[in-house]
């Protein structure tokens, strides 16, 4: 079977960069911040950018999921 997808639908290897570029920006900027001020200041700034990495994550597959959900929807 091949499924015809329409250029608005998000696909899943564009989902897939785009969260890679995320992770990386955020991360290296976390990392770059919380070096740079060190200590307590610091640590918190990594739990921060710990934080926001899985809130990136959440979101990229919440929304697959929804894609998901639309297009079975729509094909029932």
């Amino acid at each position: 079977m091949v499924s015809i997808q329409s250029s608005s639908e998000p696909r899943l290897l564009s989902r897939i960069v785009v969260t890679w570029v995320e992770l990386t920006v955020v991360g290296f900027g976390g990392g770059a911040i919380g070096t740079s001020i060190g200590g307590p200041p610091g640590l918190i700034i990594y739990f921060v950018t710990t934080l926001v990495s899985v809130g990136i994550l959440f979101y990229n597959v919440n929304e697959l999921i929804k894609q998901w959900v639309i297009d079975t929807t729509d094909s029932t």
